[in-house]
């Protein structure tokens, strides 16, 4: 299975505890297909909501594609995901609880067809985000000294 990454929302990893992660499709124009194949998105500052029994990709940006004429399309936009109608319901019951957010965390290509994952996930605090790091820093101390080593 061929999967070719676009873009990833390192973000998303420091900023919240992800619990559980989906698949979804994207109901995307042309010339934002044919951005992204150029690499040009950002997941940066993009959420995840359910309106109406639909689920939509708000605030990514998609580059305007380089060799467009004057018909492109907007960078920034609300995007649709297509998702079973079962998946949307327990995802829904999931976001009603305290504190919970759906967020995306990679866009890519699989089989030819642009695929976001995104994940229900649970802000951490600011005394989170020091352990983490830290936790991080004593790994990456480990791994040098055990190079030296090797």
């Amino acid at each position: 299975m061929s999967t070719k990454i676009i873009s990833t929302n390192r973000k998303a990893y420091h900023e919240f505890h992800i619990l559980e992660s989906y698949e979804a499709g994207m109901v995307l124009v042309g010339s934002e297909v044919k951005s992204l194949r150029e690499g040009t998105a950002s997941l940066k500052e993009a959420y995840i909501v359910i309106r109406k029994g639909e689920v939509f990709l708000i605030g990514a940006h998609i580059r305007a594609y380089s060799h467009t004429g004057f018909s492109g399309h907007e960078s920034v936009r609300n995007r649709k995901l297509l998702l079973h109608k079962k998946e949307i319901g327990k995802i829904h019951s999931k976001l009603a609880e305290k504190g919970l957010t759906a967020v995306p965390l990679k866009l890519y290509f699989k089989k030819g067809r642009v695929k976001i994952e995104f994940a229900l996930a649970k802000g951490k605090k600011l005394h989170d985000k020091r352990d983490a790091k830290k936790q991080k820093d004593i790994k990456r101390e480990m791994q040098r000294e055990m190079g030296k080593y090797a």
